[in-house]
Parts: C-alpha cells; structure tokens; sequence
C-alpha cells in the first residue's frame, strides 16, 4: 500500500515543482471573474419596457392617424411632384418595404410585451391565490373560535338562567310554607336572633 501512495504523490506532486510552478485549483470562496462576451449586453428589462412603449402606442389611434398621414403624403408627392424629386414610382415598392418591415419589427414587440403581460398576471394570481388561502385559513380559524366560544357559554350561567333559577327555588320555599306552616326564611331568623339573646341574658 505504501509505494502505491508515494506513487500516487509523485504523480500529483512531480520532483522539482514548487508552489508557484504548480497549477493553482480554482478557489471556491471566491466568485469567477467575468467571461468576456462577443455579443453586445443590453438590460433585459430595459427591452422590454421599451417594447411595452412600443406595443401600446401601436395600439393606438393615434399611431393609425399618424400611419395614414404619411403613407397620404407618401403617395401624393410621388404622384404629384416632378419626375426629379420622386423617390418610390408608381408601384411604391419602397412603401411596401417599409411597412413589411414596420410589421416585421411590430410583431415581436407585441409578443413580447404580451409575455411580460402573461408574467405579471401568473405572478398576481399566484399572489392573489396565496392571499385567499391565508383568508381561508384565517376564517376557518375564527369559525373555531366561535365554535368553541359558543360551547363555553352553553356551559356559563347566565343572568336569565340565574334568575330563573331563583324565582323556582322562591315557589318551592312558598309551596313548602302552605304545606308545612309558617316557615322561617333567613332573613327572619336574623331579625330574631337579637330578641333570642336579650331572653337568654
């Protein structure tokens, strides 16, 4: 097992490297540096609040009046200038050009805001979902509550229940003085126990 490792070391470690001939092993407490890139770099969401811009004012009707105008006075000047000054003849293939390339560019930027569009709303229904299970949860919770709030009173006595508890108890004692004669309520009896102890003096 012993000249396998030594090997192995050798292998790793070759006689006469040093620590600065030695290739240094990325360290991992330290972020990579940045990749040079070919490509230019743009902020996303820069992009696409610009094309937010750009779909909803080719949404427009302002955009349709103004589109109008220009194709109007695209079409007369290249009717009714001189033969010098036309730019597009008669068949206005550069107007066609234009507007297939105004379509072309107009279409991704739609779509794309579209998307950011689909984004917020999942985002807002995920929240609005989460904020009704919490008002779920919430309500379901009082309605214990209650619950157990309304089987504690079952179990309290009420001032009418302690009342009417009295008035039965006020009858039996009437009842049972009709009955059995005159019968000596507490009150009386404190009345009488002054007049008791001047007899027994």
């Amino acid at each position: 097992m012993a000249p396998e490792r030594d090997t192995a070391t050798r292998e790793r470690n070759p006689v006469g490297a040093t620590a600065a001939t030695r290739p240094r092993a990325p360290r991992l407490d330290q972020p990579r540096p940045p990749r040079r890139r070919v490509l230019p770099e743009w902020d996303p969401e820069a992009f696409g609040r610009l094309s937010e811009r750009i779909a909803r004012f080719l949404g427009t009707g302002r955009f349709i009046v103004w589109m109008t105008i220009v194709i109007i006075l695209w079409v007369v000047w290249n009717i009714a200038a001189p033969a010098g000054l036309r730019f597009d003849q008669y068949p206005f293939i550069f107007l066609t050009l234009m507007l297939s390339l105004q379509a072309s560019y107009a279409a991704p930027l739609i779509l794309l805001a579209q998307n950011r569009q689909d984004d917020r709303d999942r985002v807002n229904l995920e929240q609005d979902r989460k904020q009704n299970e919490r008002s779920i949860a919430d309500t379901e919770y009082l309605t214990r509550e209650v619950a157990a709030l309304r089987t504690g009173l079952g179990e309290v006595a009420t001032r009418d229940w302690i009342r009417s508890e009295l008035q039965d108890l006020v009858k039996e004692l009437e009842e049972r003085r009709r009955h059995d004669g005159h019968v000596v309520f507490p009150a009386e009896r404190a009345e009488r126990s002054p007049g008791r102890d001047a007899d027994d003096r």
